[in-house]
Protein backbone atom coordinates (compact mmCIF):
# COMPACT_ATOMS: atom_id res chain seq x y z
CA UNK A 1 0.00 0.00 0.00
CA UNK A 2 2.99 2.48 0.85
CA UNK A 3 4.11 2.12 -2.94
CA UNK A 4 0.45 2.67 -4.25
CA UNK A 5 0.50 6.28 -2.08
CA UNK A 6 3.87 7.05 -3.83
CA UNK A 7 2.90 5.80 -7.58
CA UNK A 8 0.03 8.07 -7.16
CA UNK A 9 1.07 11.08 -5.28
CA UNK A 10 4.28 10.84 -4.63
CA UNK A 11 5.79 11.10 -0.79
CA UNK A 12 2.66 9.77 2.21
CA UNK A 13 1.39 12.59 3.74
CA UNK A 14 1.75 13.08 7.92
CA UNK A 15 -0.76 15.71 9.59
CA UNK A 16 1.03 18.72 9.09
CA UNK A 17 0.58 19.00 5.89
CA UNK A 18 -3.28 19.11 6.16
CA UNK A 19 -2.99 23.24 6.96
CA UNK A 20 -1.25 23.34 3.71
CA UNK A 21 -4.66 22.28 2.31
CA UNK A 22 -6.30 26.14 3.92
CA UNK A 23 -3.47 27.73 1.31
CA UNK A 24 -3.54 26.10 -1.46
CA UNK A 25 -7.52 26.18 -1.82
CA UNK A 26 -7.19 30.26 -1.24
CA UNK A 27 -6.84 30.04 -5.47
CA UNK A 28 -9.29 27.46 -6.64
CA UNK A 29 -8.60 28.79 -10.44
CA UNK A 30 -4.80 27.12 -9.97
CA UNK A 31 -4.77 22.90 -10.38
CA UNK A 32 -1.08 22.64 -10.37
CA UNK A 33 0.35 18.90 -9.77
CA UNK A 34 1.58 20.03 -6.38
CA UNK A 35 -1.90 21.22 -5.61
CA UNK A 36 -3.74 17.86 -6.83
CA UNK A 37 -1.03 15.39 -5.44
CA UNK A 38 -1.45 17.46 -1.99
CA UNK A 39 -5.37 16.57 -2.26
CA UNK A 40 -4.81 13.18 -2.87
CA UNK A 41 -2.41 12.43 -0.43
CA UNK A 42 -4.94 14.16 2.27
CA UNK A 43 -8.19 13.52 1.25
CA UNK A 44 -9.97 10.49 3.70
CA UNK A 45 -12.44 9.70 1.55
CA UNK A 46 -9.78 9.35 -1.77
CA UNK A 47 -7.57 6.89 0.47
CA UNK A 48 -10.65 5.22 2.64
CA UNK A 49 -12.07 3.84 -0.83
CA UNK A 50 -7.99 2.75 -1.55
CA UNK A 51 -7.58 0.86 1.29
CA UNK A 52 -11.52 -0.40 1.02
CA UNK A 53 -10.53 -1.55 -2.51
CA UNK A 54 -6.96 -3.14 -1.53
CA UNK A 55 -8.35 -5.03 1.89
CA UNK A 56 -11.28 -6.68 -0.39
CA UNK A 57 -8.98 -7.95 -2.73
CA UNK A 58 -7.12 -9.54 -0.16
CA UNK A 59 -10.07 -10.82 1.58
CA UNK A 60 -11.54 -12.43 -1.73
CA UNK A 61 -7.92 -14.02 -2.53
CA UNK A 62 -8.39 -15.64 1.08
CA UNK A 63 -11.88 -16.39 0.74
CA UNK A 64 -11.80 -17.80 -2.48
CA UNK A 65 -11.89 -21.51 -1.69
CA UNK A 66 -15.49 -21.03 -0.31
CA UNK A 67 -16.81 -19.32 -3.18
CA UNK A 68 -18.11 -16.45 -1.68
CA UNK A 69 -16.72 -12.95 -2.15
CA UNK A 70 -15.85 -10.46 1.38
CA UNK A 71 -19.21 -8.67 0.66
CA UNK A 72 -21.17 -11.54 0.26
CA UNK A 73 -19.44 -13.27 3.23
CA UNK A 74 -20.44 -10.57 5.27
CA UNK A 75 -23.56 -10.14 4.36
CA UNK A 76 -24.40 -13.49 5.20
CA UNK A 77 -22.53 -13.28 8.31
CA UNK A 78 -24.99 -9.92 9.27
CA UNK A 79 -28.44 -12.35 7.73
CA UNK A 80 -26.95 -15.14 10.29
CA UNK A 81 -26.60 -12.55 13.49
CA UNK A 82 -29.34 -10.69 12.63
CA UNK A 83 -31.84 -12.60 10.66
CA UNK A 84 -34.18 -12.70 9.39
CA UNK A 85 -33.37 -9.02 8.80
CA UNK A 86 -35.70 -6.95 6.23
CA UNK A 87 -33.48 -5.57 3.01
CA UNK A 88 -34.04 -1.91 4.18
CA UNK A 89 -32.25 -2.46 7.93
CA UNK A 90 -29.95 -5.31 6.39
CA UNK A 91 -27.88 -2.49 4.01
CA UNK A 92 -28.05 0.14 7.00
CA UNK A 93 -26.01 -2.41 9.26
CA UNK A 94 -23.84 -3.33 6.19
CA UNK A 95 -23.69 0.10 4.90
CA UNK A 96 -25.08 -0.70 1.63
CA UNK A 97 -26.81 1.26 -1.15
CA UNK A 98 -29.70 -1.15 -1.45
CA UNK A 99 -28.94 -1.40 -5.06
CA UNK A 100 -25.70 -2.48 -4.38
CA UNK A 101 -26.95 -5.09 -1.23
CA UNK A 102 -29.55 -6.25 -3.92
CA UNK A 103 -26.91 -7.54 -6.53
CA UNK A 104 -25.16 -9.26 -3.62
CA UNK A 105 -28.51 -11.01 -2.06
CA UNK A 106 -29.48 -12.22 -5.97
CA UNK A 107 -26.29 -14.30 -6.09
CA UNK A 108 -26.92 -15.63 -2.63
CA UNK A 109 -30.21 -16.40 -3.31
CA UNK A 110 -29.39 -18.50 -6.51
CA UNK A 111 -26.37 -20.26 -4.60
CA UNK A 112 -29.38 -21.39 -2.09
CA UNK A 113 -27.00 -19.47 0.78
CA UNK A 114 -30.09 -17.19 1.77
CA UNK A 115 -34.16 -16.72 1.38
CA UNK A 116 -35.69 -13.86 0.46
CA UNK A 117 -39.43 -13.52 1.32
CA UNK A 118 -42.32 -10.89 1.73
CA UNK A 119 -42.00 -8.98 4.78
CA UNK A 120 -44.67 -8.12 7.28
CA UNK A 121 -45.29 -4.98 4.81
CA UNK A 122 -46.42 -6.13 1.41
CA UNK A 123 -43.74 -3.73 0.55
CA UNK A 124 -40.74 -4.86 2.55
CA UNK A 125 -38.53 -8.21 1.95
CA UNK A 126 -36.99 -10.07 4.57
CA UNK A 127 -33.56 -11.84 4.23
CA UNK A 128 -32.81 -15.41 6.04
CA UNK A 129 -30.12 -17.37 5.73
CA UNK A 130 -30.38 -21.21 4.77
CA UNK A 131 -29.20 -24.16 6.40
CA UNK A 132 -26.83 -23.98 3.39
CA UNK A 133 -25.86 -21.07 3.53
CA UNK A 134 -24.68 -21.48 7.67
CA UNK A 135 -22.49 -24.07 6.37
CA UNK A 136 -20.51 -22.31 3.93
CA UNK A 137 -20.10 -19.64 6.27
CA UNK A 138 -18.73 -21.95 8.97
CA UNK A 139 -16.91 -23.26 5.98
CA UNK A 140 -15.85 -20.10 5.68
CA UNK A 141 -14.21 -19.25 8.77
CA UNK A 142 -11.11 -20.93 9.05
CA UNK A 143 -10.14 -18.78 5.50
CA UNK A 144 -11.77 -15.27 7.06
CA UNK A 145 -9.48 -16.06 10.45
CA UNK A 146 -6.50 -16.40 7.69
CA UNK A 147 -7.08 -13.25 6.08
CA UNK A 148 -7.45 -11.68 9.69
CA UNK A 149 -4.36 -13.28 10.93
CA UNK A 150 -2.78 -11.62 7.82
CA UNK A 151 -3.45 -8.42 8.49
CA UNK A 152 -2.98 -8.22 12.14
CA UNK A 153 0.84 -9.65 11.65
CA UNK A 154 1.28 -7.37 9.13
CA UNK A 155 -0.64 -4.05 11.56
CA UNK A 156 0.60 -5.48 14.82
CA UNK A 157 -2.25 -6.25 17.68
CA UNK A 158 -2.57 -2.18 18.57
CA UNK A 159 -2.63 -1.08 15.51
CA UNK A 160 -5.12 -3.26 14.35
CA UNK A 161 -7.43 -2.31 17.27
CA UNK A 162 -6.79 0.87 16.71
CA UNK A 163 -7.76 0.88 13.21
CA UNK A 164 -11.09 -0.95 14.22
CA UNK A 165 -12.09 1.71 16.45
CA UNK A 166 -10.80 4.40 14.08
CA UNK A 167 -13.14 2.53 11.41
CA UNK A 168 -16.09 2.67 13.89
CA UNK A 169 -15.80 6.11 14.43
CA UNK A 170 -15.65 7.45 11.00
CA UNK A 171 -18.96 5.04 10.10
CA UNK A 172 -20.45 6.94 13.14
CA UNK A 173 -19.87 10.70 12.54
CA UNK A 174 -20.56 9.90 8.72
CA UNK A 175 -23.87 8.22 9.65
CA UNK A 176 -25.15 11.95 11.53
CA UNK A 177 -23.33 14.63 9.11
Amino acid sequence: MRNGWKIAFGARCSHRNFGDLGMMASDPKTLDPARCKEIGRSCACYNLRRAARAITRLYDDFLRPSGLRSTQYSVLMVARLRGPVTLTKLAEMTVNERTTLTRNLTILEKKGLILIEPGKDRRERQVSITERGQEVLMEGIPLWEAAQAHIEQGLGGDRMASLLEDLSEIISFSRNQ
